[in-house]
């Protein structure tokens, strides 16, 4: 397959499937975009839009997407994005060269304005601002130029996903409200802000913020129930998956507290959240476990004949968020 049938005909090998599902996908892949940026330090506020003819939009106020011309490609940067799967995620700042994204790795943006009826992008970037139009998968009109005295840089993308490749592109409100609250809390300080159009055409607006993270989520979650302060802590280290794989660095947050009232354990990869914990759920299990179970052995708290504890045991009362 070629060009947008890659993905029109195919949206389940990108997006996992081509139901709701997939539709939900391509349009993380967008939003994703747009944290990169504020995660970079690139603007602090997201708007996304949901319309009743369900179409989505997602502005940023970050550094503008890509759109110039790339000597080393010696093709223009907003086809690399828009219109070549595969050729990375984010620019870096002293390169024409693409680097860390949290989406798909150069899939993501593609993919989407591939699989969408149409799609309009709007970037300001270096006293300009840029215009371009797709329609299921092919530019129409090229790549549109004019002075902006607009001070701001940003990059706003509406878009409409094409029921002809996915059998339903109905996103509801609550999908909307579940990964933006997410997000909000794995990346402090960055404002999320949704918009809702409802069936009257009138937009109703939702602001998640969290800015102290994790911190602040827990402390939401356990209210007054809290048995004790939420405790806090992060740090780095580097590390390998093997021997021969290359070493990588890994900055991890934790943050928890206890209540006889409450429970609730959330692990997040790269704002991803996890729906099965993998390695940080492995590592929670076994650091609680050993040192709760060490206190009560040292301060002979254990009665006689009583088994150690199990993790069923401290799951029961903890509230623990890692990211």
């Amino acid at each position: 397959l070629k060009g947008a049938d890659r993905v029109r005909k195919r949206p389940g090998v990108i997006f996992g499937s081509d139901g709701i599902d997939g539709c939900q996908h391509s349009i993380f892949e967008i939003l994703s975009n747009s944290i990169d940026e504020a995660r970079d330090g690139y603007g602090n506020k997201i708007i996304v839009t949901r319309f009743n003819d369900n179409s989505f939009e997602v502005e940023d106020f970050g550094r503008g997407l890509p759109v110039d011309f790339n000597k080393t490609e010696n093709r223009y940067n907003w086809e690399l994005v828009f219109c070549e799967l595969y050729a990375g995620g984010k620019f870096s700042d002293d390169e024409e060269t693409y680097d860390y994204s949290l989406g798909l790795n150069g899939l993501g943006l593609c993919a989407t304005q591939y699989s969408s009826e149409y799609m309009d992008a709007e970037v300001y970037t270096d006293g300009y601002k840029y215009n371009i139009h797709f329609e299921k998968g092919e530019n129409v009109g090229g790549l549109k130029k004019e002075e902006t005295s607009r001070k701001k840089t940003g990059t706003r993308i509406r878009w409409k996903p094409d029921i002809e490749v996915f059998t339903d592109i109905a996103v509801g409100r609550e999908y909307f409200d579940d990964v933006l609250k997410k997000q909000a809390v794995v990346n402090p300080n960055i404002l999320f802000l949704f918009r809702n159009q409802n069936e009257d055409g009138k937009f109703e607006e939702t602001e998640y913020i969290y800015n102290n993270g994790i911190v602040d989520y827990v402390n939401e979650i356990v209210g007054d129930n809290a048995l004790t302060t939420v405790q806090y802590w992060q740090t780095e280290r580097k590390g390998k998956d093997r021997e021969d794989k290359p070493e990588y660095k890994v900055k991890l947050s934790v943050a928890f507290t206890f209540s006889n009232k409450v429970k609730d354990i959330e692990y997040y990869h790269n704002s991803s959240f996890l729906e099965h914990g993998g390695s940080p759920e492995t590592a929670l299990k076994k650091a609680f476990v050993a040192q709760i179970d060490s206190f009560i052995k040292n301060n002979g708290k254990y009665n006689k004949g009583e088994s150690s504890i199990k993790f069923q045991d401290v799951e029961e009362s903890l509230i623990f968020v890692s990211s």
